[in-house]
């Protein structure tokens, strides 16, 4: 729809055509939005199922149409969220487009079995953690040890590694625990000789928009933007999937974590001399950087890619500030 909307904008076209009106938008005001912006360049936005002409009885028609593809959509969407619902109060997975890190689907789909391979690297993730180590140095020892994130990526992100250990899915529960928190019918099929842990459902509502935004050459671009609000305790629903890493270890790992707080900002009373004015060889800005040793402060400027595992490691070392401002 944006390239079309892009190709009316040039001028030459005189009609868009759809097989159905609810193709174009299933809401009646962005219908018309887009119907009056479309005759803003001549050009007339038609349907195969148009059951009016111009005039206000048509107007009225195809106004019943755009209504009823409004109502259609709101009870889909109520109908496909209540059986999730009903599926996972049945103790069944709702399947997404992946499985949680970790985890492969079973034939149904509706279940998740411990991929060992990356579990593998989960219990890595918990140890590196369990020792002390934040999320920072995780991510170097991932990087270094090419172990690919769960996109495939060389990089781990840091906010990805802490939910990892942070999350329910991973933190084992006894059969008696998992009870408190499951209907009476899930919890009759737990083995209480297992642990299990929890995948949450129900926990957040989304909701959707589109906003358009200028483009470089001069045309608007349209992006979603999603906006996520956390719903009450009571409504969340517990599904129980099998667990694999030892308890302690998980709850080690999680009250360290928890624990780690940001370094305190020292030493902003220098003055920078070269902020957001020097660059590394390879093109990047360099930021500032202090670190201490023996209470005494040393201030260096450092490539941001240094720590970047997305684009790739630059290789320059860090340069001392005051030897750096004093050459330049």
């Amino acid at each position: 729809m944006d390239r079309v909307r892009d190709l009316v904008a040039s001028g030459g076209i005189s009609v868009v055509l759809a097989q159905d009106r609810d193709r174009f938008a299933r809401e009646p005001a962005y219908h018309y939005l887009l119907r009056r912006e479309f005759e803003e360049h001549n050009c007339k936005l038609k349907a195969l199922n148009d059951r009016g002409d111009d005039s206000p009885e048509g107007e009225l028609t195809d106004g019943i149409l755009d209504q009823l593809a409004k109502y259609e959509r709101a009870k889909i969407a109520e109908r496909t969220r209540r059986g999730k619902l009903r599926k996972s109060r049945e103790g069944k997975i709702v399947a997404t487009m992946k499985p949680p890190y970790g985890f492969s689907y079973n034939s149904a789909r509706d279940g998740l079995v411990v991929n060992e391979q990356e579990m593998a690297v989960v219990e890595k993730v918990f140890r590196l953690a369990a020792d002390g180590l934040g999320t920072s140095a995780i991510q170097s020892r991932l990087y270094h040890e090419n172990i690919s994130s769960p996109k495939g990526k060389r990089g781990w992100q840091k906010s990805f590694i802490k939910r990892l250990v942070m999350s329910d899915i991973y933190r084992p529960h006894t059969c008696e625990e998992m009870a408190d928190l499951v209907s009476v019918e899930v919890a009759t099929r737990l083995d209480p000789a297992k642990e299990y842990g929890i995948r949450w459902w129900n926990r957040i509502s989304q909701k959707v928009r589109q906003i358009s935004e200028s483009a470089e050459n001069g045309q608007r671009r349209y992006r979603r933007r999603t906006a996520t609000t956390r719903r009450n305790r009571e409504e969340w629903v517990a599904v129980p999937v099998p667990a694999y890493l030892p308890r302690w270890l998980v709850e080690r790992a999680r009250d360290l974590m928890a624990a780690q707080r940001a370094p305190e900002r020292k030493h902003l009373v220098r003055q920078w001399e070269l902020r957001g004015l020097i660059r590394c060889s390879c093109g990047v800005l360099m930021g500032t950087h202090t670190t201490t040793a023996n209470e005494k402060p040393y201030h260096y400027y450092k490539c941001f890619r240094r720590s970047d595992y997305k684009r790739g490691i630059c290789e320059q070392k860090s340069l001392q500030a005051e030897k750096a401002e004093a050459a330049i």
